[in-house]
């Protein structure tokens, strides 16, 4: 019997840990240095924002881990520009999997 590796295994494997790092409730500079909202894209690659604002597209589609280290609520849409049905929103905090996959985001802040 042949084992065949998935040659993307190292990117995903990455993602999920850098999202169980945000799950784990780190703290500390790591922790603190990253980007404010991060997600893994359709193109299994790690994307992050610091410091976003209105309705930002997710570039490489957004999917699966997505963590929201800002002091927004985030809405995440199906289509881009923010139109469409929400398919999630996540409160300040909110580390979470998101399927199956967003466009683009809305950050709104309160108070």
């Amino acid at each position: 019997m042949r084992t065949v590796r998935n040659p993307r295994a190292p990117r995903v494997l990455s993602a999920l840990l850098l999202a169980a790092a945000g799950l784990s409730g780190a703290v500390g500079p790591a922790a603190a240095a990253g980007p404010d909202f991060q997600y893994v894209g359709q193109d299994d690659r790690v994307h992050g924002l610091a410091s976003p604002k209105g309705c930002v597209e997710a570039e490489g589609g957004g999917t699966r881990a997505v963590t929201n280290r800002t002091r927004a609520t985030v809405t995440l849409y199906r289509e881009p520009r923010c139109a469409g049905p929400a398919v999630a929103v996540l409160r300040p905090g909110t580390v979470t999997q998101v399927r199956p996959y967003f466009a683009s985001a809305r950050f709104s802040f309160t108070g």
